[in-house]
């Protein structure tokens, strides 16, 4: 029999993806969260983020020149960032599955890399009309901007996919598909499902009607789609 992995879990995905989903159903299957939000005015049962990670990781997209709305095409970390990471990660000493999420680290990976070369990863993604009417929904994004950086997003996440070889899961998939995957991808990750019902999900939490127009993005955009779509296992 093959060891059971261990080590942390790195939950990859873009903004309005399904990656708070995700994370809150690794912490039913027992993998240590640490201090995350569990509730805020876009998600009802909290986006599942440390907020030192998340401020960490907008401050080196500022110092890149970037945001988490206009990423930058390259991240450099200073030392001084490199030593806060160290000590974020250090607070998880102890737990010998844990995980976190931030979608800013599809462009932040290379230092998390660097200090956890044995990381796992899980990856999510969500049809570019959902995400593009979500963050219009939240801020008021338009539609062609929203669908540029579901672009470049997951871009970004094929890449990964790539090199990394993680799981992908689709957040379009009705609900017994969607958990069907994720109970499989989280035995890959040697987690024991059996102990959970993986009761974070709640469909009625999930916004599947999308409006014009959002609901027609790029070509490019929906053929990247499409290619997330096919590596589905």
């Amino acid at each position: 029999m093959a060891p059971i992995p261990s080590g942390p879990i790195c939950v990859l995905g873009m903004h309005r993806s399904g990656t708070s989903c995700v994370t809150g159903l690794l912490q039913d299957a027992g993998v240590y969260l640490g201090d995350v939000s569990r509730q805020n005015p876009h998600n009802r049962k909290g986006n599942q983020e440390n907020g030192r990670i998340v401020d960490l990781h907008d401050a080196v997209l500022a110092a890149n020149g970037g945001a988490w709305d206009d990423p930058p095409a390259t991240v450099r970390w200073s030392p001084d960032e490199q030593a806060r990471l160290r000590m974020l990660i250090a607070g998880y000493a102890g737990h010998p599955r844990w995980a976190f999420k931030d979608p800013r680290t599809l462009f932040t990976l290379s230092a998390w890399r660097q200090e956890l070369p044995d990381m796992h990863y899980l990856a999510t993604f969500r049809h570019p009309g959902a995400v593009a009417q979500s963050l219009h929904r939240r801020g008021g994004m338009p539609a062609e901007r929203a669908h540029a950086l579901w672009l470049r997003y997951n871009t970004r996440l094929l890449e990964y996919h790539r090199t990394l070889g993680f799981d992908l899961l689709c957040f379009d998939l009705d609900a017994a598909a969607y958990l069907e995957a994720a109970g499989h991808a989280f035995r890959r990750l040697g987690l024991d499902v059996s102990k959970t019902a993986l009761g974070f999900f709640d469909e009625r939490l999930r916004s599947v009607a999308v409006a014009a127009p959002f609901a027609d993005p790029p070509a490019e955009v929906l053929a990247l789609y499409e290619r997330l779509r096919a590596c589905v296992r």
